[in-house]
């Protein structure tokens, strides 16, 4: 997801969308241990996602910008 895109969301939001992450991220761990991830690239951008999503919302909290 585009950084833009990303800070045009409530902080309710970014929660909602690491959680979703962090879980795709679960099951990947999950498939590439039983041998079963189809893209195994797909780890390391899911991590960079949430990466992202975790410091556009530090930053909204910390500038006082957070929408509620």
């Amino acid at each position: 997801m585009d950084p833009k895109d990303l800070r045009g969301l409530t902080p309710e939001e970014l929660r909602q969308k690491a959680r979703e992450l962090k879980k795709e991220l679960f099951h990947l761990r999950v498939q590439s241990v039983t041998g079963r991830v189809e893209n195994p690239s797909r780890i390391k951008t899911v991590k960079r996602e949430i990466a992202r999503v975790n410091t556009i919302a530090r930053e909204a909290e910390r500038s006082g910008t957070a929408r509620a």
